[in-house]
Formats: structure tokens, C-alpha cells, sequence
């Protein structure tokens, strides 16, 4: 998934080409329809058809999702809602995410780094970090620690660790049965619950529309009888 403009060429063609090389059918999912020019650093590069936009794209139709870096692209990407939200549903309902560079500005700005170690870009640590997220420096991270599998690198030349990575994540969920795939999203959202609760707690704030007041002891004390 891209924005129209700005996509770092290597990190969306390289990992293209090593989903199909493996049998997959990627598809360019864009802000706007038409193409989307991509960039080898500072200089414009090719044009890519856009397949489908990020208001047109529905998450139970993939196996995982793919976000390749560049600055311009991954600032535009996280400025646009529909992605923002279709980003949080694939890790809402467990499926892979892989991601480059840049790419993980849009994850942070779906609240989906909170309790995740990743590597970016190394401009993006403070970024990471403060969305609550533990970034590394390393070739290729491969997180378990949430409800799905997120996979990530820091530049272009580590494409050729991360795509591998890339594959396995698919691989693993594509092959996953479906209660399996059941168990890992409603297990995401009683963690969603526990992380929401404490942070209301650990904030002093009150507790989320949702959850009865009751729900949790309050800090230091007892939970009310009942």
C-alpha cells in the first residue's frame, strides 16, 4: 500500500517481485486512483498502476500487507484516513504486516506499534518510542508479540533479509486454519481491552465507554465488592 507519490522504487519493486516469484498475486493499493510515482531517493523514477484505492480496498480479500518506505510516500499514506484504518484492520483481524524505511509512520499513526519491537529508518526511533513501540537496530525484525506477525527493515539494503521474512509471514498465515485465524483476532481484542484499561488506570483517567467501572481495581487499592 502507497500513497500516489514519493515511494522508495527498490522497496516496493523488489518485494513485488519476490511475491510473485513465490506464486502470490500482489496488488498496488493507492490513495488515488490512476498511478503512483515512485523515486530512487531524490530522483523521480518509474510510474505504477494503481490497482485499487485505500477507500475501495477490503482487508478480508488479502493475506498480508505490504508498506514500502520513501518520506514523501509514507507522510502522505499516514494523512489519509482510509489507510490509516485499513492498516489497523489487518492487525486487528491478525494478518502479516510487512514494512520498510519510512513505512512505519502509518502504523503509528493507527496506534498499532504500542507493545511491538520493530526497526525503521533510524529517524523514525523517537517516532516509534513514543507510540509506545521498542525499536532496534537490526537488519530485519520479525515481531510475534501481538495478534499478528509484523515484519520490518530499516533501508533498501536490507531487502534481502526482509523479504524472506516477508514470505514466511504470508506463507505461514495463507496455510493457517481458519479457527486458528479466529482465535488470534478475538485474542487481539481482549488484549486491545487490558492495553485500553491500562492505560485509563495508569493515566487516571476514567475508563473507557465500554468497560463497567468495576473493571479493574484502581491504582494501590481493591476492586469494590460486588
Amino acid at each position: 500500500m502507497v500513497a500516489n507519490e514519493g515511494i522508495e522504487q527498490a522497496e516496493l519493486t523488489s518485494p513485488w517481485q519476490a511475491v510473485e516469484e513465490a506464486g502470490g498475486h500482489p496488488v498496488l493499493v493507492a490513495t488515488k486512483s490512476g498511478q503512483a510515482q515512485a523515486f530512487n531517493h531524490l530522483d523521480q523514477a518509474d510510474t505504477f498502476d494503481v490497482d485499487l484505492t485505500t477507500s475501495e480496498a477490503v482487508v478480508d480479500d488479502f493475506d498480508g500487507l505490504m508498506l514500502p518506505g520513501g518520506v514523501a510516500n509514507a507522510d502522505q499514506l499516514r494523512g489519509d484516513p482510509a489507510a490509516v484504518d485499513l492498516v489497523r484492520e489487518f492487525f486487528d483481524t491478525g494478518r502479516p504486516v510487512a514494512v520498510i524505511c519510512h513505512g512505519p509512520w502509518v502504523i503509528v499513526e493507527a496506534d498499532r506499534v504500542r507493545g511491538r519491537t520493530l526497526t525503521s529508518w533510524p529517524t523514525l526511533q523517537t517516532d516509534i518510542g513514543n507510540a509506545g513501540g521498542t525499536w532496534v537496530d537490526e537488519k530485519v525484525k520479525v515481531c510475534e508479540g501481538g495478534p499478528n506477525t509484523l515484519v520490518s527493515s530499516r533501508q533498501p539494503d536490507d531487502l534481502a533479509a526482509f523479504n524472506p521474512a516477508m514470505l514466511e509471514a504470508f506463507a505461514k498465515w495463507k496455510t493457517m486454519s481458519d479457527a486458528d485465524k479466529q482465535d488470534r483476532r478475538f485474542g487481539q481484542a481482549a488484549r486491545q481491552k487490558e492495553e485500553r484499561l491500562d492505560h485509563a488506570l495508569a493515566a487516571n483517567e476514567p475508563l473507557p465507554e465500554d468497560e463497567p467501572a468495576d473493571a479493574r481495581p484502581p491504582v494501590g487499592g481493591k476492586a469494590p465488592p460486588k
